[in-house]
């Protein structure tokens, strides 16, 4: 299926398949201190989910597809957020650059993103070809489910079955 890019597939669906590819292919690891940091000091705790560290490295890789090349610094002011300071006005914070400098480690030593000659980080050829082929995956999955067919009785769809 030829012409078929990350920019055609939903960027939540893209994201959470690109974290499960990334965890099932065993070529991150995951920082020790990762259960016990905060991405912000916006945040009051620590991510709960067990693995937002490959969600995160899945979500810098769809950012730099678009934008590349970005540094820490880029990458701070896009996941920053407001604190909040109880009575008085939300300020704007950023959020921790450490968290992003160990998803940029980890994602280096995949071969998935490389450092650029100007400064800062993009995506390498081989980074570029599985988020090519997995948004391909995810197009033709939603094809087939919108091709199946359906049985129908009677003029509501409440007696739908599906083939």
């Amino acid at each position: 299926m030829p012409g078929v890019t990350v920019k055609d597939v939903d960027q939540h669906v893209l994201t959470k398949v690109l974290s499960a590819f990334l965890k099932k292919s065993g070529k991150i690891t995951v920082p020790e201190k990762a259960d016990y940091i905060k991405t912000g000091k916006f945040k009051e705790t620590a991510p709960t989910e067990q693995d937002w560290f490959y969600t995160r490295c899945a979500s810098i890789m769809r950012h730099l597809y678009f934008r590349s090349p970005a540094g820490v610094a880029a990458f701070t002011k896009v996941y920053s957020g407001r604190k909040r300071k109880g009575v008085q006005p939300s300020k704007y914070c950023r959020s921790s650059d450490g968290c992003i400098r160990m998803a940029f480690h980890a994602l280096e030593a995949a071969r998935m993103i490389e450092k650029h000659s100007e400064g800062g980080r993009k995506l390498t050829p081989a980074g570029q070809r599985d988020m090519d082929r997995l948004a391909n995956q995810i197009v033709v999955k939603q094809r087939k489910v919108e091709t199946k067919p359906v049985i129908c009785i009677g003029d509501d769809f409440l007696g739908c079955a599906d083939i």
